[in-house]
């Protein structure tokens, strides 16, 4: 390891702010260029692993010797609040916070929601929702739009509330909240109460269901652990805690930096909607690209580990830098070119191993639909401010534009 990297980073906070809205921070690819693996200082004061390569991120997510467990002493988070960890650790975990039986006992429900027929029957509502939201674009006379508003988050918020069970006319309540909690710059004391206040909302909404159950993925959930004798209330709220904040807030920025990035690459744009069979590879390639979660995942070795030609002791932690790991040069030829013919399927966005994203085939669904749906029924759309005055969520946890103005 080069010493003077690792000090240039000593004194920043992770992830590093993106300087520019294509690429990532200067300093990962430094970092990644050195060795794939390098010992940094979090903002916490303690040390960690940095993991920037792609085949040894792949092998850290897919080794059980590398706990989730945020309850265990020495996990990594990137928070130096002590109130903050306490509430962290104090309340039930969520699944992405599991180990072994445990994780595998709160998933194995779940998988059945997900199916890819369960999906595909959710397909024609998808496109309800979609065309309707692009219908109120089309029929207003204010120029230029807000697509944030009016298309990238309305879409996932109003597929989750349903998926859910939850009334979308509380969407601005929890999008609201969410957005604290994800954002760096939010106040330790707004932060947790952003996220107490969260939890509650859901706490409630299962406590309704379980009295007045529906035609929805709680309430299926609920019949199904009765019958098994397992309701667990508290699971139960962490269950569609993380399903709801995680089931909105991330495809809604890919959907708005999915349509920066094809506009500002029109002949890629060209491609696709020249042949809308090629969407599902672009929506691979985005997701590469920009990958909107710096960090794939953090990690606790469990017992001492050699990988990437660094022997990983004990109780140390590990941070996966998926921005960086895909755009590991030696895995992406050329990273920093668009090309949605690249077929990038192997990406990091959405995690690997046991914990890979339980939902990425419903955000792939909602990116093709509305990708396909947007440039055929507005073929003239176009930014209405250069790529360089939007304003991108440099200050959030997981990136994307807090406005996007398009017109027509």
């Amino acid at each position: 390891m080069t010493k003077s990297v690792a000090g240039e980073l000593a004194g920043l906070e992770l992830p590093v702010e993106r300087g520019c809205p294509f690429a990532p921070p200067a300093a990962y690819e430094r970092l990644r260029e050195q060795a794939p693996i390098n010992k940094v200082r979090l903002v916490s004061g303690a040390e960690g692993w940095w993991v920037s390569g792609h085949e040894e991120g792949r092998a850290i997510l897919a080794d059980r010797r590398f706990s989730s467990d945020r309850r265990k002493d020495g996990f990594p988070f990137f928070v130096a609040d002590a109130a903050t960890l306490r509430q962290l650790r104090g309340q039930a975990p969520l699944m992405i916070g599991m180990d072994g039986v445990e994780h595998a006992a709160a998933r194995r429900p779940m998988i059945g929601e997900f199916t890819l027929k369960r999906l595909d029957a959710l397909r024609p509502r998808i496109q309800d929702i979609v065309d309707r939201f692009i219908d109120d674009m089309l029929a207003t006379d204010q120029r230029p739009v807000d697509l944030v508003q009016a298309l990238s988050l309305p879409v996932p918020s109003l597929v989750i509330c349903e998926l859910l069970g939850a009334p979308y006319t509380d969407h601005d309540f929890f999008q609201s909240r969410t957005a604290v909690g994800l954002r760096r710059t939010s106040s330790p004391e707004d932060r947790r109460r952003a996220l107490t206040e969260l939890r509650a909302y859901i706490d409630d909404l299962v406590t309704r269901k379980e009295s007045e159950p529906g035609d929805d993925l709680i309430s299926r959930q609920i019949a199904r652990r009765r019958q098994e004798g397992a309701l667990d209330h508290a699971g139960l709220v962490s269950m569609a805690f993380l399903l709801l904040t995680a089931g909105h807030e991330t495809t809604a920025n890919m959907i708005s930096l999915g349509v920066i990035g094809l506009l500002n690459h029109p002949e890629q744009l060209a491609l696709i909607t020249a042949d809308p069979g090629k969407t599902p590879m672009a929506v691979e390639e985005l997701l590469r690209y920009f990958t909107i979660t710096d960090l794939v995942t953090s990690r606790l070795a469990t017992e001492d580990v050699r990988i990437g030609g660094v022997s990983i002791k004990a109780g140390e932690g590990v941070i996966v830098s998926g921005l960086s790991a895909n755009w590991d040069p030696s895995v992406f030829e050329n990273p920093a070119e668009l090309d949605v013919e690249r077929g990038a399927r192997h990406h990091l966005a959405f995690g690997f191993g046991p914990h890979q994203c339980l939902g990425q085939n419903l955000a792939r669904m909602e990116l093709q639909i509305v990708f396909d749906t947007l440039f055929r029924r507005i073929p003239s759309l176009r930014l209405a401010a250069p790529v360089e005055d939007l304003p991108f969520k440099t200050d959030a946890v997981v990136y994307g534009a807090h406005e996007l103005p398009v017109t027509w």
